[in-house]
């Protein structure tokens, strides 16, 4: 006896537990939930409550830490956005914000966990912004360097300027590899991949080649070497990451795994017009992972290079090539 559920009333996952144990030994369904309709039940739910929280077995013990990653990559090669709110897998599945909800999931994870985010491949995130309490701020700071105390100076600093800067625009709840850059920096940990001369931007219309419309220059400086490259692309900004991608490259060759899978722009105050401060959400991936930067600024080209910045950045610095 098997069950085959679906999703159209939001019990997929449900019907399938009840099923088996009322004695189906066999649930068919997707890993992502992909299907008609509403989509097939998501085994990457099924499969870590039947086995973490009922006791079945159904897949072997040690391949349950690689369900998050094995997620992500068919995510990946399917080219669908895997949900942030997706049980077990999704990024948002062990993050917390509130102050309350940190404080608590620092003294006892199981107060607001309800299970170790390790055992299905899974990391706790702790999402900063002005309302966040000092408590999610200095459990963030710890993952960064161990010596950092609540009473730090550079704790009460950085609670400063993470207000100021979201007063501008930037959103360090939605772009956390952005808050961690932002966060070495501070503690005097930052050390950076490159450094930008300048960059230029170039842009024709009508487009003679309808293909690539604009152009861009980039000057950066790596340990001492100068590298100019010019790239043309479907507008500045792809113009501007082609460009920075092929300066840095002969450097850092690990940067060719990295490519952008979402961009998005939010105008911060409508009454300054075409004039308004702007930021620029850009979420990459290497295959394996995922991670979101963000800029600000009224120019949205300068918001837009703040993010590609931080997002190569990033990459180099957790791959320890700088």
């Amino acid at each position: 006896m098997g069950i085959h559920p679906h999703n159209d009333v939001g019990c997929g996952v449900a019907s399938a537990l009840a099923a088996v144990e009322a004695g189906a030994v066999q649930v068919q369904g997707t890993l992502l939930g992909f299907g008609e309709r509403c989509g097939n039940v998501n085994l990457s739910t099924v499969i870590p409550n039947l086995q973490l929280k009922l006791g079945y077995d159904c897949i072997p013990r040690e391949m349950m830490p690689r369900l998050t990653k094995t997620a992500r990559y068919v995510a990946e090669v399917s080219n669908v956005p895997l949900s942030s709110g997706m049980p077990y897998v999704g990024k948002g599945a062990f993050a917390h914000k509130g102050g309350m909800h940190v404080d608590g999931v620092t003294k006892n994870a199981a107060s607001f966990e309800h299970i170790p985010p390790q055992a299905v491949g899974n990391t706790r995130q702790v999402l900063l912004s002005e309302f966040s309490g000092r408590s999610a701020l200095y459990a963030k700071l710890r993952e960064l360097d161990s010596t950092v105390t609540r009473d730090s100076g550079v704790t009460e600093e950085l609670a400063e300027d993470l207000k100021r800067l979201e007063y501008e625009g930037y959103a360090f709840e939605s772009a956390g590899a952005s808050f961690e850059i932002f966060a070495l920096k501070h503690l005097g940990k930052y050390q950076p991949a490159f450094t930008l001369d300048y960059f230029k931007i170039l842009g024709e219309q009508p487009a003679v080649n309808v293909a690539r419309s604009c152009l861009a220059v980039v000057k950066i400086q790596v340990g001492g070497k100068t590298e100019i490259t010019s790239a043309e692309g479907d507008g500045p900004v792809h113009a501007l990451d082609r460009a920075l991608r092929q300066s840095l490259e002969g450097f850092y060759p690990c940067l060719s795994q990295v490519r952008l899978i979402d961009y998005k722009v939010r105008v911060m105050e409508g009454r300054a017009a075409t004039a308004s401060r702007v930021r620029v959400l850009i979420e990459s991936t290497d295959g394996q992972t995922t991670w979101t930067t963000v800029g600000a600024s009224a120019d949205i080209i300068d918001a837009s290079w703040q993010a590609l910045r931080d997002s190569m950045e990033y990459k180099l610095m957790r791959d320890g090539a700088v």
